[in-house]
């Protein structure tokens, strides 16, 4: 199945559904390969260009990342072409929808590596959805995976570049229990495996800055009724709440939590909370409302200026305001331009290798990976209103 949303490479309308982006050809790059790589490129076809799918969300409750995550992969696909593509192959960028059921999302994938022929998938979507491709993807073509997750990626093939609990989460608890003096932690996020697993890293930090979970539960993804959580929490009395809902569901639970007049008294501590979502919130509701990332479109830097002066002038003033999920996407090719040009290939094996232990540098400014494990500077906000202000580096 061909993308289901295309976008054109250079601004202008959207392509017919039948189009995929197409861009001029480049020569191709001269590679020294194992019999395996060499298999590998040689079923791929012409390889005069790039292919690379990449699985956003439109649908459901991650879908309102999808048009930032769009665009910032349009920025990096047109700065990227025009300094002349990677090792001399121009991108060609498909757009798939990770969105529905995690089946249908796999069948794309499939046929995006056999009919589309596919070079590289890129996602920004949730783990449950990496969890099912990464089988699909295995030894056959590289998997660049963006946004924050719940860290521990080790499958071979895929490489993870997003922040993690280990560098996201326990400095903030740790900063909280200090300055706010906050012991008591209600932990509420969506019920899947980034939810999950963050919350067992969460509760270590949280015991060992000296304070203690009071209740924790898990929601269904798309559930918008939140009373019966409100009304736990406001039984566990706790000093903090640890947000982990995904997209809209995070909406509409902190809209609902800041109308139940809990956010006066109770401090919120978002872990996939980006300006977007900060958007849908809403401005009246966002008193003590905490978040740490790797990207604030807030930071002071000459990378983040550069970069947002070039979203700007690519989508206008007006486009989707753009946080860490949707950026995420930039970073996801200026990481691969950045170790295909170190390994001086994008064969399988030594795209791979490179990756492992590099810095590459975009609009987050340096990003280190040690052993395949992302390093990045993180960011601790106060929400202000509609934007974020940032209070702490770590």
């Amino acid at each position: 199945m061909r993308a289901t949303v295309n976008f054109p490479a250079h601004g202008g309308p959207a392509l017919p559904p039948s189009l995929l982006f197409r861009n001029l050809s480049s020569s191709v790059a001269d590679f020294d390969l194992s019999p395996v790589d060499a298999h590998f490129m040689k079923r791929r076809g012409a390889r005069n260009k790039l292919r690379i799918g990449n699985f956003l969300t439109f649908t459901g409750s991650p879908g309102i990342w999808g048009p930032s995550s769009t665009n910032s992969a349009m920025l990096a696909v047109a700065e990227i072409n025009k300094r002349g593509g990677i090792l001399g192959r121009e991108l060609e960028l498909s757009i798939y929808d990770s969105g529905g059921p995690i089946d249908e999302v796999v069948r794309r994938a499939e046929q995006a590596i056999a009919f589309d022929e596919v070079d590289l998938i890129m996602g920004s979507h949730i783990s449950a959805v990496r969890v099912a491709l990464r089988k699909v993807t295995g030894d056959r073509i590289p998997y660049i995976y963006t946004p924050v997750y719940e860290g521990g990626e080790r499958t071979p093939g895929v490489m993870a570049i997003g922040e993690t609990p280990r560098w996201q989460s326990r400095p903030s608890i740790h900063w909280l229990a200090e300055v706010k003096k906050a012991a008591r932690w209600y932990l509420i996020g969506s019920d899947y495996v980034w939810p999950w697993q963050s919350h067992r890293a969460v509760k270590r930090y949280i015991k060992e800055a000296g304070g203690q979970v009071v209740g924790e539960e898990f929601v269904p993804v798309g559930e918008d009724n939140h009373e019966p959580h409100l009304a736990r929490i406001r039984a566990a009395r706790p000093d903090v709440v640890l947000i982990s809902l995904i997209g809209t569901d995070s909406i509409t639970f902190n809209r609902a939590f800041a109308e139940a007049g809990l956010a006066t008294s109770t401090l919120r501590l978002g872990g996939a909370m980006d300006e977007t979502v900060l958007l849908g919130i809403g401005a009246d509701n966002t008193e003590n409302l905490f978040c740490a990332s790797g990207y604030f479109n807030c930071m002071a830097s000459r990378a983040n200026d550069e970069f947002l002066s070039k979203y700007e002038a690519m989508f206008g003033a007006n486009a989707p305001p753009v946080g860490s999920v949707g950026q995420s996407n930039y970073e996801g090719l200026r990481f691969l331009e950045s170790v295909a040009n170190r390994a001086g290939s994008l064969a399988f094996r030594p795209l791979l290798k490179a990756a492992r232990n590099t810095v590459y540098s975009a609009g987050r400014g340096p990003v280190t990976l040690r052993d395949g494990r992302a390093e990045m500077p993180m960011y601790f906000a106060e929400a202000d209103g509609l934007d974020f202000r940032i209070i702490k580096t770590f």
